[in-house]
């Protein structure tokens, strides 16, 4: 949009957002400029209040108000199961299935020289120190099915089987190139039932 005016920042702004192009920005912007002036001060506050509280879980390294985080702390659910994930929303599809009792761990990415996303910039190391903490008998590898996903897989795999610890993947009853958070409740269910040991 031209100009520097408050209009033009608040689509800049907007069209800063993933997936976001300018006439989307342009209607958010608009949206928000029809609305009684409560609806943008509920909307700041809610991404302040979001920006300052959210931290990673110390455990698991979901992005939470509390810590640990709610699934953590969970005595209903098994810590002898562990299914990883690449990002935060990845759990929330999950969730959704109702068929996962154990615990997560976020690794914030997958590996992707192409990008310059090494084992150093996930959470590997914390992933790894997990395992010796406690008496985890299976790891889950729920990253996304496609070639970054993958490499991450077998690069975990590589390193948690040497542990005795039983390391499977989620079968991919999910498409190939799709995201975990697009994915149904049926296919994600399925997928988790059919999963299988990594060779």
């Amino acid at each position: 949009m031209n100009g520097a005016g408050p209009i033009a920042r608040l689509v800049d702004e907007f069209a800063r957002l993933p997936g976001i192009g300018p006439k989307t920005a342009q209607r958010l912007a608009f949206h928000i400029l029809n609305e009684p002036p409560e609806t943008a001060r509920r909307l700041a506050r809610a991404l302040t209040e979001a920006r300052e509280n959210i931290r990673r879980c110390s455990l698991c390294s979901d992005l939470t108000d509390r810590d640990p985080c709610a699934i953590c702390q969970d005595p209903r659910r098994s810590g002898e199961v562990i299914c990883v994930v690449e990002q935060p929303r990845d759990i929330m599809a999950m969730e959704k299935t109702r068929g996962f009792r154990g615990l997560y761990h976020v690794l914030h990415g997958s590996i992707s020289p192409m990008s310059g996303i090494g084992p150093g910039e996930l959470t590997v190391r914390e992933l790894l120190e997990r395992l010796t903490r406690g008496n985890v008998r299976e790891v889950i590898l729920a990253t996304n099915p496609n070639v970054e996903g993958d490499a991450t897989a077998l690069y975990l795999a590589r390193l948690i089987r040497p542990a005795g610890i039983r390391v499977t993947r989620l079968a991919h009853g999910l498409p190939v190139g799709a995201s975990l958070e697009y994915a149904d409740e049926m296919t994600l269910a399925k997928a988790l039932e059919g999963r299988k040991e990594l060779e």
